[in-house]
This record gives C-alpha cells, sequence and structure tokens, in this order.
C-alpha cells in the first residue's frame, strides 16, 4: 500500500490525542502476533511475569520497555518475533491482599474455607490482570496476548506437576524436618533468598548456667534469649583446655529447670566469648546439625504466629519479643544474667512482609540442589552457555550457584500449586504423582503449596506447550533469545530458570540475559511507600506521554547501572519529542502532496542533501550495532544528536533556501531528501517512542499498513559521499565560529561585518565557493573574500577550523589584551590535543593491536590539531605586532 503526504498533522504536539486509540488500532491489525506458519526466523521473549497484585511500577515500565524496544525492532528486521505475556500468580504477595480484603469485609480465609477462598483469589486475579493489561496498552507493550499465560493456568500447572514428580522419583525433591527461615506475619516458610538482611540494634545477654552439682557454672552469651526455653545442650570445643573437665556433667537450664549435657563439638570456636555456646536445635540452623551429631532432642518454643507456645511454661502466648523483655528482667532478678553487651547485627527480614526472619524447625518439602547446581556451572563452560549482559554478572551467578544450599520448596498457603503428594491416613505411607490413588478416600493430599518462584523457575519453556516436546510451538520458540530482568533476582529467578530449563529440556533457557539495575529516586535513594518518593509510571504518561518516559527510561543509563528518575529529563524528552513534531510538521507542509513513488534520489544533490544522506546511513549502521549489543543509552544519544543536531538544526535550515528558491529541480530533490530522511528515521526511532513515530510515519509518503511491520532501515552505501560531508563539515565549522565571534562581542547576525576565509589550498577554495550562498545566509557578511593566504586585516578577530582561518574585522569593538587572553586558551587546547593524540601513537600496545584504520584515524587527527595549533600560534603573533 502506498500513500501520499498528509500536512493536516495538529499544529501542537499532543501525546494524549496521539496516543488515544492508537493501541488499540495495532492490536486490531494483529501486528503484534506471532507468525508460526511463515518461513521467517523466530526471535522469541517471555516477558517476565508480573505478580498480579496490583500496579505496576517504574521497574516493570523499564523492564518491558527494553524489551518491547528489542522486538519491535527484530519484527522490523524480519524475524517472527514473538513477545509473550503472562502474569504470576505470587503466592505470599496475593494471598496477604485477599485476606486484608476479607478483614476490612469482617471475615477470614478460615471461615471461607479453601475452595471458597481460592474462588475468591481467582476474581481477586481476574480484576488485577486487566488493570494489569490496561497498564501495558498506556506502555505501548507490542505484546502478543493471544499467547498470554498465567503460572496457574491448565499447561503451566502440568508442567509444574511434572517437574515436581519428576524430581521427586530422582531424589531430588524430599521432605524432612529442617530449620527453615519462617516468616511470623505470613505463617509460612520462605526460601534463603527471600530473606533481607537488615543491621539492627541489638543486645549480647552473658549468662551463668548453673552446674547441676552444685560446683560452678558455665558462661555463654546469645542474642535471643527467649530461645533458651528449648534449649537441649551447651557445647564447648573438645580441646579447650578450661571445659575438658566439664564434658559429659550437665547444667540445670533456669527458669525451664530442665538438666542438659555439656557436650563436646569441633563446631564451637574457642576464641570467641566464653567458648561455651547454648544448643538450642529447633531454632538454630547450626544448633540444628549439632543436634543431628549428638542426638539431641529438639524442643520447639514458638507457635507459628511468632508466639510462646506452651513449652515455654509461664511465657504461653506473649510474642516473641515481648517474652524476650520478660525473659531478660526473670533472669536479672534470679542474677542468672549479668551482662547486656550493646551489639549492632545484621537480622534477616522477610521480603515479603518485612517481619523478623525466625529459624523455625518444620517439616517441609526441599530441592536438592548442588546435582543441578553443578550442571548450571557446566553450562557456562560451554559455547551454548548464558550470555550474562554485562558480562560482570556471570560471576554474581556462579558464586551463588557454587554456594547454593537446598532449596525449601513449601509453603503453608492456599493459593498456588498445591503440593501432588499423598499421605495414607493410617501407614502414613507418601504417594507422589499426577493424580491421587485410585482409592482416593483412603489419602490425604498435602496442605501446603509451591513456592512461586518454582513454578516461574519454568516460565520460558512450560509457557511454550512443555512438558509435550512434539509441541510446535516449543520446538519453534524454545530456547527463547533474550531475558530481560534486574539484577536484583538474579538469585530468585534466573538462575533457577536455567537450572530448570537444563534439567528438564537439556537446553539454555535463554541465549542472553540483558541485565538492568534499579530505578531510584532523583536523590539516588531507593523508590519506597515508606519515604513516599515513588513515581507511578501512569501519571507521568498522564502528563508526558508514554513515548517520552519510554525514551528516558531505555537511554538514561548503560547495561547493569542503576536509573535515577529526574522529572527534568522526562520533560527533556517530550521537548525532544515536540521538536521532532514541529520539524516533520514543517517537512509535510513543504512536500507539495508527495507520494512514496515520486521519492527520487537520483539527481543532482546539494552539499547539504549528500551530507544528511550521509549521516543518516552512518547513524543506522551505529544504531543497529549498538542495539544488537543492547547499548541502548548510546542508541539514545546517537538518534538524539543525529534527530536534534543534524536534520532539525542544521538540514532543515538548509532546506528552506531551495524550498523557497526559484529551482523546481533542487526542490524536489530536497523534498525527497526530507521524505526519505524522515521515513527511515521514524523507523529506527520506532522501537523507543512508537506512539509519535506511527502518527508521523502515517502522515508521511510511506509504503505498508503500519511502521510496526515496516522494515528496519538498512544503510544504502550509494548515498553515501564521504567528501560532501566533509564538505559540509567545513561550512558548519565556519558557520558556528561565526556565530561564536558575534557571540563573543555582542555583535548581533542582524549586523554585516565583513567575514575574510583563508582556506588551506584551492580545492578548498573551491568547496566555499561552490558553497558561498550557505556562507552568505547563515552568516550574513557585509562582504565575503575567500582565497588562500589572506592576510588578516588590521584588527580583526579570528578563528580556525579545520582547512581554513577566518577573520572578522571588528574596529572599535576588539580588545586585544582579550582576544590575545582567548587565543592562549585555544592554544592550550590544541597543544594538550596534540600531546594526547602523540602519546597515543608513540604507544607500542596501542601501534601494535590497534587496526589500520583506527591508527590512520590518528594520524590525521594529529595532522589537523597540528595545523590548528599553529593557525592560532601564527595569529597570536599577528595581534602583538599591532
Amino acid at each position: 500500500m502506498s500513500t501520499e503526504n498528509n500536512t493536516s498533522m495538529p499544529t501542537k504536539y499532543d501525546p494524549q490525542t496521539i496516543e488515544a486509540g492508537r493501541y488499540e488500532w495495532w492490536l486490531k491489525g494483529k501486528y503484534f502476533e506471532a507468525q508460526p506458519e511463515s518461513d521467517k526466523t523466530p526471535y522469541t521473549i517471555v516477558i517476565p511475569p508480573p505478580n498480579v497484585t496490583g500496579k505496576l511500577h517504574l521497574g516493570h515500565a523499564w523492564d518491558t520497555t527494553l524489551q518491547d524496544i528489542m522486538t519491535r525492532m527484530k519484527r522490523m528486521q524480519g524475524y517472527d518475533a514473538l513477545w509473550l505475556p503472562g502474569m504470576d500468580h505470587a503466592g505470599i504477595a496475593t494471598q496477604a491482599r485477599v485476606e486484608a480484603k476479607l478483614r476490612e469485609e469482617g471475615t477470614t480465609r478460615y471461615d471461607l474455607g479453601r475452595e471458597k477462598f481460592v474462588e475468591e483469589t481467582w476474581k481477586w486475579k481476574d480484576e488485577y490482570a486487566g488493570h494489569i493489561r490496561a497498564q501495558w496498552a498506556k506502555l505501548g507493550l507490542g505484546l502478543d496476548y493471544t499467547r498470554e499465560r498465567f503460572t496457574l493456568d491448565e499447561g503451566l500447572s502440568k508442567a509444574v506437576q511434572e517437574v515436581f514428580v519428576k524430581l521427586y522419583n530422582k531424589g531430588l525433591i524430599y521432605r524432612g524436618e529442617y530449620i527453615i527461615n519462617w516468616d511470623p506475619a505470613t505463617k509460612t516458610a520462605i526460601s534463603d533468598i527471600e530473606v533481607i538482611h537488615k543491621d539492627i540494634q541489638g543486645a549480647f545477654y552473658h549468662m551463668r548456667y548453673p552446674l547441676a552439682d552444685g560446683t560452678g557454672s558455665i558462661e555463654i552469651a546469645t542474642t535471643r534469649p527467649e530461645t533458651m526455653l528449648g534449649d537441649t545442650a551447651v557445647a564447648v570445643h573438645p580441646e579447650d583446655e578450661r571445659y575438658k573437665h566439664l564434658i559429659g556433667k550437665t547444667v540445670k537450664l533456669p527458669i525451664v529447670g530442665r538438666e542438659i549435657p555439656i557436650i563436646a563439638d569441633d563446631y564451637v570456636d574457642m576464641e570467641f566469648g566464653s567458648g561455651a555456646v547454648k544448643i538450642t536445635p529447633a531454632h538454630d540452623p547450626n544448633d540444628f546439625e549439632i543436634g543431628n551429631r549428638h542426638n539431641l532432642p529438639r524442643v520447639l518454643v514458638m507457635n507459628e504466629d511468632g508466639s510462646m507456645n506452651k513449652l515455654a511454661g509461664k511465657y504461653e502466648g506473649m510474642d516473641r519479643f515481648e517474652c524476650r523483655k520478660e525473659i531478660v528482667k526473670d533472669l536479672q532478678e534470679m542474677a542468672v544474667l549479668f551482662n547486656i553487651e550493646e551489639h549492632n547485627h545484621s537480622v534477616g527480614h522477610s521480603e515479603r512482609s518485612g517481619a523478623v526472619v525466625e529459624p523455625y524447625l518444620s517439616t517441609q518439602w526441599f530441592v536438592k540442589m548442588q546435582p543441578l547446581a553443578n550442571e548450571a556451572i557446566k553450562l557456562q563452560e560451554a559455547e551454548d552457555k548464558v550470555n550474562f549482559v554485562p558480562d560482570r554478572f556471570e560471576k554474581t551467578y556462579l558464586t551463588w550457584m557454587e554456594n547454593v544450599h537446598d532449596w525449601c520448596i513449601s509453603r503453608q498457603l492456599w493459593w498456588g500449586h498445591r503440593i501432588p503428594a499423598w499421605y495414607h491416613n493410617e501407614t502414613g505411607e507418601i504417594h507422589v504423582g499426577h493424580e491421587a490413588p485410585a482409592d482416593s478416600e483412603n489419602w490425604s493430599q498435602d496442605n501446603d503449596v509451591l513456592d512461586t518462584w518454582f513454578s516461574s523457575a519454568l516460565w520460558p519453556f512450560s509457557t511454550m506447550g512443555w512438558p509435550d516436546l512434539d509441541n510446535e510451538e516449543f520446538k519453534r520458540y524454545y530456547p527463547t533469545d533474550a531475558l530481560v530482568t534486574g539484577y536484583d533476582i538474579i538469585f530468585f529467578w534466573v538462575s533457577r530458570m536455567i537450572f530448570q530449563g537444563i534439567e528438564f529440556t537439556e537446553q539454555r533457557p535463554f541465549k542472553d540475559v540483558l541485565i538492568h539495575g534499579l530505578v531510584r529516586a532523583e536523590d539516588g535513594r531507593k523508590m519506597s511507600k515508606s519515604l513516599g518518593n515513588g513515581v507511578d509510571p501512569m501519571d507521568a504518561i498522564e502528563k508526558y506521554g508514554a513515548d517520552a518516559l519510554r525514551y528516558f527510561l531505555s537511554t538514561g543509563s548503560s547495561p547493569g547501572q542503576d536509573l535515577r528518575y529526574s522529572t527534568e529529563k522526562v520533560e527533556a524528552i517530550w521537548n525532544f519529542a515536540n521538536k521532532i513534531w514541529n520539524a516533520s510538521r514543517f517537512a509535510l507542509m513543504n512536500m507539495d502532496g508527495m507520494t512514496y513513488e515520486e521519492i527520487d534520489l537520483t539527481g543532482e544533490k546539494s552539499v547539504a542533501d549528500a551530507w544528511i544522506l550521509t549521516r543518516l546511513n552512518e547513524t543506522i549502521d551505529q544504531v543497529t550495532k549498538l542495539a544488537d549489543r543492547y547499548e541502548f543509552g548510546e542508541v539514545g544519544r546517537a538518534l538524539y544528536n543525529f534527530i536534534w543536531d543534524d536534520f532539525c538544526d542544521w538540514y532543515i535550515e538548509m532546506a528552506k533556501l531551495p524550498l523557497y528558491g526559484e529551482d523546481e529541480t533542487a526542490k524536489k530533490m530536497t523534498r525527497s531528501v526530507l521524505a526519505y530522511v524522515l521515513d527511515n528515521t521514524m523507523r529506527l526511532l520506532h522501537p523507543f517512542m512508537p506512539f509519535i513515530t506511527e502518527e508521523i510515519w502515517q502522515n508521511l509518503p510511506h509504503e505498508g499498513e503500519s511502521i510496526t511491520i515496516a522494515a528496519w532501515p538498512v544503510a544504502d552505501p550509494d548515498l553515501t559521499d564521504k567528501t560532501r560531508a566533509t564538505d559540509m563539515k567545513l561550512l558548519m565549522d565556519i558557520i558556528r565560529a561565526v556565530r561564536n565571534i558575534r557571540a563573543e562581542v555582542n555583535t548581533p547576525l542582524s549586523k554585516k561585518v565583513p567575514l575574510y576565509i583563508s582556506a588551506k589550498d584551492d580545492a578548498t577554495v573551491a568547496v566555499l565557493e561552490a558553497n558561498r550562498s550557505y556562507i552568505e545566509r547563515f552568516c550574513n557578511p557585509e562582504t565575503l573574500t575567500l582565497g588562500n593566504n589572506i592576510t588578516a586585516p588590521g584588527k580583526s578577530m579570528s578563528a580556525v577550523v579545520t582547512g581554513a582561518e577566518l577573520f572578522l574585522p571588528l574596529e572599535g569593538l576588539l580588545n586585544i589584551d582579550e582576544e590575545l587572553a582567548r587565543l592562549t586558551k585555544e592554544l592550550a587546547k590544541w597543544q594538550g590535543e596534540v600531546k594526547r593524540v602523540q602519546g597515543k601513537l608513540s604507544n607500542e600496545r596501542f601501534m601494535s593491536k590497534a587496526p589500520e584504520a583506527v591508527v590512520a584515524e590518528e594520524r590525521a587527527k594529529e595532522s589537523d590539531y597540528l595545523e590548528k595549533y599553529a593557525a592560532v600560534e601564527r595569529r597570536m603573533q599577528e595581534l602583538k605586532e599591532i
């Protein structure tokens, strides 16, 4: 389809008007849907599924914008791009939100029962999934909704069951009583990486436990005195001479009165504290291991909500921290506690609820990690490893894998994938399978659900039809091409997807992992509700438009680095979009109804035409290469410089000469160049700013239905003219220099001043003569004298550019001392450049390793800088002789 241009673009750039309805138009056109029947090369990204708990934040906006850029670009490059959307059921977070809602309604999940509660949670999911899709639409994300998935949908549930059963049958999933991280607020186990450690002010409580035979006491210290009620031993090092005589004796546990043994264990550090430690196997992971070695009983003194249980005696029912205060008071009165030493230490908090995590004895399900981790580590030595971008994060990943602990995967929740294990009501036998045993009336299913990350770890392949290995979509789109995510979930998610991908598909789940940082507040602090410094991306879109926010987020930092949100910078991007809009309107109003077929670049071109086409080719190559390396910050700079500086500030101004002139051939060429450059520029910019580019492109002479499926620009070597581009650079340098000189002496462009240009050779003079009209138009000289070996007129200001010297006689305005001071600074500048480039050229390592073209470029710079240095030095000498 060919379309002629439309000059009905509104005079004012209004993102809300432009963006309204466009997303629905894209969806109606099915432009984002994958094409599995095509012969195109597939390119796949699966969206990191957001939690179905509410609003998306700026981190989501950043993460998804990067993925949208990548898939839009690949689609335009002719790939069968699949960007698969979906959401995560987010067990703990969603259940907490729904329970809070029920409390507001005066009821609880226990009142409803499991089945009804799960029904209520599905209603929540349906409502908030709609909110998330609406936010995706506002951001303009090119998702294939025909393939949308949910971590609790039927297909993914089947995949989760399959993985659990297979790992169990291989002995890689087991059930046992261990010390786990317990969140008393949500009353569920959490994994090691869901524990956030914070430094808090606590204390060491020094106590003396009396020996049962009355012959003395032994000193111990603890930061959690409430757990002493569960002590079952005191341990010392077997080689500690201070305590050898006590090994085998017993102490009387204060308050409780229970006799507990003094044992010897190599774990004890003789140099730390008194060299004796209390052992509480049910409330400390290290004590648990010691207890196993010495066959100690496990006394659990807390309930699941963090309150003290009946084994805590008179403290039963107290909150653990209230119990701490009371027990300290009682121990002091008994003269058992003799010293409280202030102590700043790291304490684990639940990443979900913020509650202090309790090491807690509990029967849970675990994944045996070492065999899985070994395979994931081995993958990184292979050619088809997962490529981390930036590569420094590979070390972060490997370090965690090399030190991984078994993964506690059971959660005491109702919302999630229920563990496919059944217990015989009489014998206690365990059955693990896809379904209950045939005599199901004799069995009870495990009440717990799986950790949310267990299902998320399968996301790249479970969304593609696995475990059906013959599924055509699985065979076509897996492994995926890239994952985009933040460095904060490398352990939570990236690592788990890799080892599960290897275990169940024998392939890496994705080729590349692009790691970005966190979006921080303007002052560098983390955004949080408590600080009140968060920014809702929907508010930013409402004010500045999705394009401005997207461009800021995607180009504001380099891979792996944090991004500081700046309203001022988002506003600056809005100004950039406004500049693009106005430049496009100007071009369209001067195209005189040109159609796509009428664009013709085969005729004679002005130096400005040749230059902008050359710069366009350079920008196409630069943007494509940088984007392929995920250097979107550099892409942003390249596009900004080309569009704002080259196209808007220079070319459009120069295009006005032929457009407003009488030469019809020149006019037609300029219109063709404007149309061609704008078309290609909009396509380059489209992945970053989809709304404004589609709107402008639809108004331009174009071919096709939508810019979303237009071809990605490819540099046309026939339109590159390096010689004329260099000529244009000379003209630009001259115009800039003249304007700078006028500004320094406060002489407006409207005031005509003679201009002398002394070129380095006849060829340069010829270039200047051929383009005299540009110099006259943009420098506004009273007279223009071109030549070589021109002597500087009396009291004139000067400038040196590559290939020429300029002189502006400014009698009465020139202060010779000030001009000499200015030139002294300029001389120092060129001296520094000469020193830098000569340092490079004299560096043996650089000269031996640098490509020939790079060395040639540095030699050309040296020659240029030496010329400029000599010209400034010569001009200073002339001024001194006046």
